[in-house]
């Protein structure tokens, strides 16, 4: 859920995401933070899960870096203090 939140509120769920009625950044920042927290602490029980999660999850770090007028340096993304830098 926190993973199809994260792209709803960054207006991934729309045509066009810039004007989608739901999109918020600093909602998708909150939503994308907590996914990367729960998976980071959760990888060693996910088995299988956990690697498709991690492109997911980075795949919103990666929209989120692009739908910011100013993006964050490096490392200093949503959830990148659990997950390490996303390019």
């Amino acid at each position: 859920m926190l993973l199809s939140a994260g792209a709803e509120r960054l207006g991934l769920a729309g045509e066009d995401p810039a004007s989608s009625p739901h999109r918020d950044l600093d909602e998708a920042r909150r939503l994308i933070t907590a996914l990367a927290g729960l998976v980071t602490a959760s990888a060693e029980y996910l088995g299988l899960h956990a690697g498709p999660l991690r492109d997911g999850l980075q795949s919103l770090q990666k929209a989120f870096r692009e739908a910011s007028a100013v993006p964050d340096a490096p490392g200093q993304g949503p959830g990148e203090k659990y997950t390490g830098p996303v390019y």
